[in-house]
């Protein structure tokens, strides 16, 4: 574990007091006038508009006048999704906004397994087969590169609007689909582009806007947290102001789900939506059909939203079974020394469930740092997830061999390909010989950006106050990160089978907790009376009713 200090100085001697931290930190996050400080700081929801994050406003246009005609003249509208949180909460938003204008209109949600991911022929047959009448089809968090199924769906004398935020295909051979209209970016995610066209669609409905810009921000920001997009921007203003609405919802799907999940619906923050709340919204998606996760969100029935809560529970704990057991397997695939020899790894078999393997990958990358692909065999087809590193845009790696895959999609940092099965030995050895020109051993080697080397007296409750106006924290906007040097003056080992390390810290004058989650292991590193280094987040630990400061722990070097 290598550390990296930001900007590449250190700033300690020219930092003494709170305001001169905050400066610095809004420095190294490139906001530098004060304008961009009023607007990071204070970011302003009706700021969140299709300039402003780069829509077509005359394709929005032409979508809202389609979906406007198809109400009046009682069209079926299909809101075609996607099986993972931002689709869900996508779906959600638009299914209730056009069914509160009394549109004859159903949200659908593919299986991941039988029709796979966004729109598709099989999926528009299947949607034909249940609503024969449907004339227009609207794609949220899907819909950017799905040519075939567009073209299937003129066939059927049906217009399709996509409401995406994947990348387009990159490649001179390909082109948008011809669908009636796109309303595409890639600077929110698929349900932050659903609430925009929402807001855009009610503009003149006060009543119906008021709610929507609470209501429906609260799915905005589960799935722009969710869908870990970077927290900045248009983003930032969903999140910043979505958060609120999320503590005090009255919704009762949302509420039963914190009960089940055991979650402090006022105290809900960045971490419970992306460890609590999201894998239970995304279980039924993984496990069986999205749909009860939809009906979660959607039901006004407190009885019937406790009877899908406690459900998603239950299918959330058969998955993270699932997930271990498959993760296991994966592992041992490994265990020989063979990822060592790899710049990326590529594990595959018939037994690992198709729901989880992005999961999968994911582990792969946390234990390995390598980027990482599963894939779940199938007879004549198979299908992938891909995880990647910090700095290796994956789609972008992947689309280099685009020649070896039935179809590939998804973000610089996660992806998703089908492949025919017999090719798979063939694209492991392909993408170990193009990886292995691309990625340097410094790309390989985890490591930790510290912010600033933070002076001992900072260590205050004032400065914890101070970094929250810097927040929500996320991909794009983390969580400052400070190092500093201190002596151990207490050890202890918490947790069961002694998995977590809890230090006290002191310079001589000032004292202070640390916690080290998943470090217990370490503790033959140190002992008391030892000077180490730190690199850590200031936190607050809240217990029996107190709070107090305490440092949670990314790494410790022991100095010689």
């Amino acid at each position: 574990m290598k550390w990296e200090l930001k900007n590449g100085g250190n700033v300690k001697g020219n930092i003494s007091t709170t305001e001169e931290l905050l400066a610095y930190l809004l420095t190294l996050r490139g906001i530098v006038t004060e304008e961009q400080k009023a607007e990071f700081v204070f970011p302003k929801l009706e700021a969140v508009n299709a300039k402003s994050v780069g829509i077509d406003k005359k394709q929005l246009q032409r979508s809202v006048l389609r979906i406007q005609n198809a109400i009046e003249k009682g069209e079926q509208i299909i809101i075609f999704g996607d099986y993972d949180v931002d689709g869900i909460c996508a779906s959600a938003i638009l299914w209730e906004t056009l069914h509160h204008k009394t549109a004859k209109v159903m949200p659908y949600i593919p299986h991941r397994v039988d029709e796979g991911y966004g729109l598709s022929v099989s999926g528009i047959t299947n949607v034909l087969t249940q609503y024969p009448e449907t004339t227009l089809i609207i794609t949220v968090d899907n819909g950017i590169v799905a040519n075939e199924a567009v073209t299937f769906a003129k066939s059927q004398n049906i217009d399709v609007i996509i409401t995406d935020h994947h990348l387009p295909h990159e490649d001179e051979k390909h082109v948008l689909p011809d669908a009636f209209s796109i309303v595409h970016t890639t600077k929110l995610c698929g349900a932050g582009i659903a609430w925009v066209v929402a807001k855009e669609f009610i503009q003149n409905d006060q009543t119906l806007l008021r709610e929507h810009l609470t209501d429906h921000l609260v799915f905005a920001a589960l799935a722009t947290i969710a869908d870990m997009v970077p927290l900045i921007d248009g983003n930032r203003a969903i999140v910043k102001f979505g958060l609120p609405e999320l503590r005090k919802t009255t919704r009762v799907g949302l509420r039963a789900l914190f009960a089940e999940a055991g979650i402090e619906q006022r105290s809900i923050e960045v971490y419970q939506i992306g460890h609590q709340i999201s894998p239970r919204l995304n279980a039924a998606g993984r496990m069986e059909s999205a749909m009860d996760s939809l009906r979660l969100l959607c039901t006004r029935d407190s009885r019937r939203a406790k009877e899908l809560a406690d459900a998603l529970g239950e299918v959330n704990r058969f998955r993270q079974e699932e997930t271990m057991l498959a993760t296991e397997h994966a592992i041992g695939q490994l265990a020989d020394g063979v990822w060592e020899k790899e710049k990326i790894l590529l594990v595959a078999h018939e037994s690992y469930p198709q729901g989880v393997i992005g999961l999968i990958a994911g582990k792969l990358v946390e234990k390995y740092y390598r980027p990482a692909i599963v894939i779940a065999i199938g007879n004549t087809q198979s299908k992938a997830s891909v995880r990647s590193i910090k700095g290796f845009n994956i789609i972008e790696f992947l689309r280099t061999q685009s020649e070896y895959f039935v179809n590939v999609g998804g973000h610089p940092m996660a992806a998703g390909f089908t492949i025919e099965t017999e090719k798979i030995t063939l694209l492991k050895s392909v993408l170990e010989r193009a990886a292995g020109d691309i990625l340097t051993e410094e790309q390989l080697t985890r490591s930790i950006l510290v912010d600033v080397v933070l002076p001992y007296e900072l260590i205050t409750q004032e400065t914890y106050e101070a970094l929250k106006t810097l927040a929500p924290f996320g991909i794009g906007n983390p969580e400052p990160v400070f190092s500093s040097s201190a002596t151990i003056a207490d050890i202890r080992i918490l947790g069961r089978e002694g998995k977590h390390l809890k230090l006290k810290l002191s310079d001589g004058s000032l004292s202070v907790d640390a916690i080290g989650f998943g470090m217990g292991e370490r503790v033959s590193e140190i002992k008391v009376g030892d000077m180490i280094d730190v690199a850590f987040n200031l936190d607050e630990n809240e217990w029996n009713g107190r709070k107090s400061l305490q440092l949670k722990l990314k790494d410790f070097v022991k100095k010689s």
